[in-house]
């Protein structure tokens, strides 16, 4: 399927008739089909706030380490966005990520919307949302299926997430890459 019969997408994404709050999203999106965390923190603010199903609430550099952590591991990744709409400062667009979960093998295809609020010309709220059910019932398989609706199956999801995100973090401040040592600040 194209991405222009998906999402109806237009072609020159930066041109004329578009927002900045528009090429912020964009540049976030095609940085992050790209593979290329670093140019997805170009385009937040350093107060970045993040949640999603997954990691829950982020903050700075838990945001910047998260993708960091995700792209840097990912296989198979195929990402399509468009419907993007922004005015009054917040903006929206609809995603859809296609990838083999690290720790199952198994294909992942996760639809969903995200949802922004812009101050200061950059990103400084982002909220992914997507059926938690629906992802681990293709990343987990039958336990996914059977259990992906109940709150212990999602909260286990949720603190596996958590504290793989820090023990990353961690071996990024045991080698000196760490928040402190400016590694994750989004406009170094």
């Amino acid at each position: 399927m194209e991405r222009s019969e998906h999402y109806e997408q237009e072609r020159d994404p930066v041109g004329p008739g578009r927002s900045s709050e528009e090429r912020l999203i964009n540049t976030f999106y095609t940085s992050f089909q790209q593979g290329d965390w670093k140019g997805m923190l170009t385009v937040y603010h350093p107060d970045i706030f993040f949640y999603d199903p997954v990691f829950g609430n982020l903050e700075g550099p838990r945001v910047a380490a998260m993708w960091e952590m995700l792209l840097s591991s990912a296989k198979g990744l195929d990402l399509e966005f468009g419907r993007t709409s922004t005015g009054d400062g917040y903006g929206s667009c609809y995603w859809t990520a296609t990838y083999l979960f690290s720790s199952t093998g198994r294909k992942v295809v996760n639809k969903g919307k995200a949802l922004f609020r812009f101050s200061e010309g950059k990103i400084i709220e982002h909220q992914d949302d997507f059926s938690l059910w629906e992802w681990s019932a293709q990343a987990l398989g039958w336990r996914g299926l059977f259990f992906g609706w109940t709150s212990v199956l999602q909260n286990k999801v949720r603190q596996k997430a958590r504290n793989s995100l820090e023990r990353f973090m961690g071996t990024k401040m045991a080698a000196g890459n760490g928040p402190r040592a400016g590694g994750y600040q989004p406009h170094s």
